[in-house]
């Protein structure tokens, strides 16, 4: 996946949560419905978070050190595990808390601002003028995965992507169109029934989609952290790569280990013959780094170990 399209969908997803946001606080001022109050909150989560997103993108540039010899690529993995956290507990916990604050006015009696107050239409109006700003983000979050997303299901793509940015703005996308239609319900139904409890729920609704969204942003994003290896066709084409010299006999055993995105580290130990010289070797290792990069140019570290072949040898992937 490549950095720009991650950034573009980003930033479409930053202006149009931030735009929603000011006008969902301003509509929640205006009816006091709390399935308004938790949207407002949601969308400011989710501004936040793509500024989180985009911070992380630039700190992952930064040049290598002697301290982080790989550079910081796994940047963008941190705070793409940030953006969980702030989804699951500035989004999600404030919904349910919400929905449980309002649920005890209803029970008790108390006004109801959307009720009796003269703006209810502007619940409805923001309502639905967010379901189409939301729409326009979460289409160029679609289009941008598609570039690089190929026959693989939407799931797998979630589940496999190395780049976090489009994973995360696909799932925020989505819970926010979601929980959108959720608060539209919730409102709708609060003002045709004339009962506060549907508002209720459809602030519980919203927290409980935020909470699922956090929890698999966080288990995907764990993953990334602790250290995926190259995909599948990444891993084939190395191989490839290095069986195709003469010298090298056998793969012994690899790794592969994802230090950024789009950043691969590649160990493995390769069987020569023990007849060959030292300059043979190392022209055969210096070959297949050059078959590797040129397969892979994701594949940023390569170190290649040589060995004395032995018929007895079983070959470790």
């Amino acid at each position: 996946m490549s950095a720009d399209g991650g950034t573009k969908a980003v930033i479409a997803a930053l202006l149009a949560n931030t735009g929603i946001a000011i006008t969902k606080f301003i509509a929640w001022l205006l009816t006091g419905a709390s399935s308004m109050l938790a949207e407002s909150i949601h969308s400011v989560a989710d501004a936040g978070n793509q500024g989180l997103l985009l911070l992380g993108g630039k700190r992952a540039q930064r040049t290598p050190t002697t301290n982080h010899p790989f550079g910081f690529g796994r940047e963008r993995y941190i705070y793409a595990f940030i953006v969980a956290i702030v989804l699951f507990s500035v989004g999600g916990l404030f919904a349910l808390y919400e929905a449980f604050h309002k649920y005890e006015e209803v029970h008790a009696g108390k006004e109801n601002k959307l009720l009796e107050g003269d703006y209810w239409w502007v619940a409805i109006v923001v309502l639905a003028g967010a379901i189409v700003m939301e729409a326009f983000s979460f289409r160029t979050a679609i289009v941008e995965s598609n570039r690089t997303r190929g026959k693989v299901g939407w799931a797998s793509f979630i589940r496999r992507a190395k780049a976090p940015e489009l994973p995360v703005i696909l799932l925020e996308d989505f819970a926010a169109l979601v929980g959108l239609v959720f608060a539209l319900a919730g409102v709708s139904l609060t003002l045709v029934t004339e009962n506060g409890y549907w508002d209720v729920a459809g602030t519980t609704a919203i927290g409980f989609l935020l909470v699922a969204v956090a929890v698999t942003l966080a288990v995907e994003t764990k993953s990334l952290l602790l250290g995926e290896s190259a995909s599948p066709e990444h891993r084939d084409k190395i191989e490839e790569g290095i069986l195709a010299g003469e010298e090298v006999l056998e793969i012994l055993s690899m790794r592969t280990l994802h230090t950024g995105p789009e950043e691969i580290l590649v160990a493995c130990k390769i069987s020569v013959a023990p007849t060959q010289s030292a300059q043979a070797i190392a022209d055969a290792i210096n070959g297949a780094e050059e078959r590797i990069r040129a397969a892979v140019p994701e594949a940023t570290y390569i170190f290649i170990e040589p060995d004395i072949w032995r018929e007895s040898e079983v070959t470790a992937r």
